[in-house]
């Protein structure tokens, strides 16, 4: 079964090795092309992300060269790696293609310039996430003890997310950012969180949360890193499943989606070590649902939720 994985690191990986790792095949990658073939990974989510601590006047050149890497590792050196730029083009992947699409999580690389963004846009970026789990310029992430909110910078990123149909991602937001996203956003989106009244921690998604994104018709795609799925203890396919249940029952089961981190999480859930595996978890998820409802979650809730198609 097709999947569509909102979330991996793999760009800052190939980025930090300079040119050291091929993506075609590099075992240091979770997410290498032949794991995606294995694992039947359709689509690919890459994240371009930014350590907060790297000094800000070099941010906007890191955030440029993982792009460069998408470009020239991932999309030049693989003629069958294609690039989503626009929501139609997931109409054109053929079969033996993987779609790519790129991806912002935390937008402290444009400091407080939207030209930046814009720049960003233009290369391919179409989910941007306003920060990681600090603080920025643009808003409070879910590790920042202050727990404020969105700034008017952050405001203003968001309504440019609507007017170019990118969606805005809430994971890794503080919960008072989360509720000003869904006030403004006309496209949220959870890129990879869970559910936290299955498992306690800032980075899940409250049931009231997640019941809010439920009804403004949003996706949430589910998490593979162990301390988000349990609280202690190795993490089992099966624990996971939980989260995805939970979801269900608060009514959201046209609404979830996979966004595994792989190359972001160094702990990993047994038998879902990389996206070969990926597979592993489908046919777990075919013992507790239906045909029709495990394509959605690998794949078609996402494709049924893209920008312009419910408008």
């Amino acid at each position: 079964m097709n999947i569509i994985d909102l979330h991996c690191d793999a760009l800052l990986k190939l980025w930090e090795a300079k040119g050291r790792l091929r993506f075609a095949d590099a075992p240091e990658l979770q997410t290498n092309k032949a794991r995606l073939q294995k694992g039947q990974v359709k689509v690919q989510g890459f994240a371009i992300f930014i350590e907060p601590n790297m000094p800000s006047d070099q941010k906007y050149q890191a955030a440029l060269g993982q792009i460069d890497y998408f470009y020239k590792e991932v999309l030049g050196k693989n003629p069958d790696m294609v690039h989503i730029k626009e929501w139609s083009d997931f109409d054109r992947i053929k079969i033996g293609q993987i779609g790519a699409i790129l991806t912002l999580e935390g937008v402290d690389a444009i400091g407080n310039e939207i030209s930046k963004l814009r720049i960003l846009y233009q290369l391919g970026v179409r989910l941007v996430g306003l920060t990681w789990n600090n603080a920025n310029l643009a808003a409070d992430g879910a590790g920042e003890p202050r727990g404020g909110g969105l700034t008017e910078l952050g405001k203003e990123i968001v309504v440019f997310n609507n007017e170019h149909q990118i969606f805005t991602d809430v994971s890794h937001l503080s919960d008072k950012g989360f509720w000003e996203v869904i006030e403004l956003a006309k496209y949220p989106i959870a890129s990879h969180s869970n559910a936290r009244a299955v498992c306690n921690h800032p980075r899940n998604l409250t049931d009231d949360q997640a019941t809010a994104m439920f009804k403004k018709d949003s996706m949430i795609h589910v998490v593979y890193h162990p301390p988000f799925i349990k609280e202690s203890g190795a993490a089992t396919i099966s624990d996971l499943i939980k989260h995805i249940d939970h979801f269900c029952s608060l009514g959201g089961v046209k609404n979830i989606g996979l966004g595994s981190d792989f190359d972001g999480i160094s702990q990993f859930v047994i038998n879902l070590e990389d996206a070969s595996k990926s597979q592993n978890l489908i046919n777990e998820l075919l013992k507790h649902y239906s045909e029709d409802e495990v394509r959605g979650f690998s794949s078609e809730n996402f494709l049924d939720h893209l920008p312009g198609k419910r408008e």
